[in-house]
């Protein structure tokens, strides 16, 4: 019996393990993958450029604004309940998506619907594989596939958008969202909770408010820069007026005996704030490179969508070559040595991206440097969420990877609205240029950080 039973508990396992991941790879995918129909669906729905460019930005933000309130959710009902509530809500948002007759409809489908599923989703991901995989090695194992998969499904997304827009339709793209969300459903019928809910628990959503509108007055902020430069510093300040609200609000609540939204003591350890920084710089160089390459193929170079998704196909190699290998280096390398490697590569790739497409105007002249993205970023994604994750006990994993996959998304989004409103200001060689210098030096910041990371992390 006890033969028959390990086996079976090992499958069990493997199941869960594959919905998490599936999880992480389909957020992602949705993340990237209108980069490459940008033409297409501006077309369709009789808008531009930049009205694509402020749906795909509006879902990475609406995740990072309610990914601190989705990971704090789970504490109350449940890490399992809120998985499957957010995968209905994405799947509802994507079928919406699907069916849009403009931009107005689309935004609601994707950029809030599926955000919000998103947000809901997505913190039972990160506390389950902690609390799954007690064992440094194991959960760096165990993140390693989930983020080798997220890391896939963003640098993959050009690739399987663009076959799927080409060969059927952009809307079909969406509907293969909706049908891998019903695989993860089955996946994960008997995902057990390790720890029960504690429907006791208070809920801050005062924090709550605050927290969301300030950071989407900042994105919103970067937005304007091309229309109103007035408009963008007043969005931006009185965004940071806002969050320093916010943090005055959980202070008093805190002092008062009450539960924030988040405590700041999460912000005393030094490791782990190092590691959040890393982890938003990881993706804002992700989604924003992945943002200005796609638009600048499809609109100055005349690509089409496959065309452009193949191009990426580099980034994707890169990034499974690494990220399926954390196991093996987290035996070898420490977490430091990984992540600080992980952003020299990176900003390397984006240098090339800069000197090649500068010189050379073949196709060809973009793989060396995503290829080099791809391995810098799956180098780092696994340990920086490790670093993160492993420096709270387990009562405060619902707090730490909300707020952990907030500052990931947050990144995404400012990729997203740095890089592209650049780019979208004039979209010509020099504004590609400026782009991805911009984010090389967001790089060089992020490597700074990682520099300063405990050498036995």
């Amino acid at each position: 019996m006890a033969d028959t039973a390990a086996p079976t508990r090992a499958q069990a396992q493997r199941r869960v393990l594959a919905a998490l991941a599936l999880a992480q790879f389909i957020c992602s995918f949705a993340g990237s993958n209108m980069n490459v129909m940008i033409n297409d669906i501006s077309e369709d729905l009789d808008t531009t450029v930049q009205g694509v460019q402020v749906a795909i930005t509006v879902f990475l933000l609406v995740m990072a604004a309610l990914m601190i309130p989705g990971g704090k959710l789970t504490d109350r009902y449940g890490r399992k309940r809120c998985f499957l509530a957010g995968l209905v809500v994405y799947a509802v948002g994507a079928l919406i998506s699907a069916v849009a007759p403009g931009l107005g409809v689309l935004i609601v489908g994707n950029s809030f619907l599926e955000g919000i599923g998103t947000a809901l989703l997505i913190p039972p991901v990160y506390i389950l594989t902690t609390l799954l995989y007690p064992d440094v090695t194991s959960r760096a194992r165990a993140f390693g596939v989930i983020m080798a998969l997220g890391g896939v499904g963003a640098a993959a997304g050009p690739l399987i958008g663009g076959l799927i827009t080409e060969a059927i339709s952009w809307r079909a793209a969406f509907v293969f969202q909706a049908l891998v969300i019903a695989v993860i459903v089955l996946l994960a019928r008997n995902l057990d909770d390790p720890l029960p809910p504690d429907p006791t628990r208070s809920f801050d959503t005062g924090g709550a408010v605050l927290s969301a509108v300030g950071l989407v007055l900042v994105v919103m902020g970067i937005l304007a820069a091309d229309d109103n430069v007035w408009l963008m510093i007043a969005l931006i300040v009185v965004g940071v007026l806002v969050l320093l609200c916010f943090f005055r609000w959980v202070g008093a609540r805190e002092r008062s005996g009450r539960e924030p939204l988040l405590s700041l003591t999460l912000f005393r350890n030094r490791t782990s704030n190092l590691g959040l920084i890393t982890q938003n710089v990881q993706w804002l160089l992700l989604m924003g490179t992945s943002f200005t390459v796609a638009a600048y193929l499809q609109v100055v170079r005349d690509y089409n969508a496959v065309r452009t998704g193949v191009i990426f196909t580099a980034a994707t190699l890169g990034l499974l070559l690494t990220s399926l290998s954390a196991e093996r280096l987290a035996k070898r390398r420490p977490q430091r040595t990984l992540i600080t490697t992980g952003f020299l590569v990176t900003v390397i790739g984006v240098a090339a991206l800069i000197a090649l497409a500068a010189a050379y105007t073949t196709a060809w002249c973009y793989v060396p440097g995503l290829l080099l993205i791809g391995l810098g970023l799956g180098l780092m994604l696994t340990p920086s969420v490790n670093v993160v994750q492993s420096s709270f006990p387990e009562e405060r994993q619902g707090e730490i990877s909300g707020l952990s996959r907030s500052v990931s998304n947050l990144g995404s989004s400012f990729g997203t609205a740095i890089a592209g409103t650049i780019l979208v200001s004039g979209l010509t060689k020099g504004a590609y240029a400026a782009a991805m210098i911009t984010l090389a030096v967001i790089g060089l910041a992020g490597l700074a950080a990682a520099t300063r990371l405990p050498k036995s992390t």
